[in-house]
């Protein structure tokens, strides 16, 4: 992996933080210049997150030494064009409608963000897509299930593009565990693929900022050489960890959320101010309304908050509704209903 590196962070010499050159626990700390009364969080983190690695592929499955934790997955999608992205000259190859955060990144840094458009289902034509690709593109991101459509990629799909690919093919799957189809990762083994999941979804844990990247563990080294020292802070580590020993109620969350957003997928194409709902496997729906514009007005009126999506291609007089709690579910669908009237 290191040929598609940056030339100049293939030299980087990264930066030795106090606790990166020691593991276990010691007696005394007189290294980081921390205040010594105990305040719960008076020590700096672990730069590497060993134990909460630990843990994670304990629970996942996972191979400890192919993940990568982030302020968030943006944070790791950001480390990812740095780092890999020549400014002014590499490029990204992304999907539309998708995910804004690639493009964000891509700009940010100087690279190109070139886009394949998705097909008015919102599928991705295989031979298509891989016919744009180029040689300077050195990431290319698939979100699956994609945001804002919701529609999960098939996993043949994303192994024909990663076979083809010059470079990296990322794949956000920040809402896997609210599919069928299940994670790539799977059914795809190769050094190219880079698997993006997070905390803030299944995990409930927006709040607390942590992504997590599955990769080669080439690519961990590359990317512990560009991070900042401290990126995931103690209190994320403990938090993540203590949702980790309590995996169950992440699972019966998740399957609460599917059979709402069942519920809610039915209730909703009852409705004549409702055109489409669209097929998810995320914990929201795209749906397609009649006047859009003023149901969100109305809604938002009302104190209900959703996402006004409909300048997106191919998501005209579309709004994107998160699956809430039952409660707020119905209150949602109470003032379609009286909209509806």
């Amino acid at each position: 992996m290191r040929e598609l590196v940056r030339e100049h962070i293939k030299s980087l010499i990264p930066y030795q933080s106090a606790r990166s050159e020691f593991e276990g626990e010691a007696d005394v700390y007189l290294d980081a210049n921390e205040n010594p009364y105990d305040f719960q969080f008076n020590r700096y983190p672990d730069p590497y997150q060993r134990k909460l690695k630990k843990r994670l592929a304990d629970v996942r499955g996972w191979n400890v030494d192919q993940l990568f934790f982030g302020n968030g997955s943006d944070e790791i999608i950001d480390l990812l064009v740095r780092t890999f992205c020549e400014p002014n000259k590499d490029a990204i190859l992304t999907c539309k409608p998708g995910f804004s955060m690639y493009q964000f990144s891509a700009e940010l840094n100087q690279a190109r963000n070139d886009e394949f458009e998705l097909s008015s289902d919102f599928e991705i034509d295989a031979d298509a897509f891989i016919k744009v690709i180029k040689p300077e593109h050195k990431l290319i991101f698939i979100c699956s299930p994609n945001n804002p459509t919701g529609n999960a990629i098939p996993i043949k799909t994303i192994k024909q593009v990663v076979d083809k690919a010059p470079g990296l093919v990322v794949v956000d799957e920040a809402y896997v565990d609210f599919s069928e189809i299940g994670s790539c990762l799977k059914e795809i083994d190769s050094k190219k693929l880079v698997v993006l999941q997070t905390f803030s979804k299944s995990f409930g844990s927006a709040g607390i900022r942590l992504g997590v990247g599955i990769m080669d563990q080439e690519i961990v080294a590359i990317l512990n050489a560009v991070k900042l020292p401290y990126n995931v802070s103690e209190s994320t580590q403990v938090l993540a960890t203590q949702l980790l020993d309590k995996y169950d109620k992440v699972i019966d969350s998740v399957l609460m959320i599917k059979k709402e957003r069942q519920r809610v997928s039915n209730q909703l194409i009852k409705l004549d101010v409702v055109l489409k709902v669209f097929p998810s496997d995320a914990n929201f729906l795209l749906v397609k309304f009649d006047k859009a514009k003023e149901i969100y007005i109305h809604f938002m009126d009302n104190g209900v908050i959703v996402r006004d999506r409909s300048n997106l291609l191919h998501c005209e007089g579309c709004l994107r509704i998160t699956i809430g709690l039952r409660k707020e579910n119905n209150r949602l669908l109470s003032l379609l209903k009286r909209f509806d009237k």
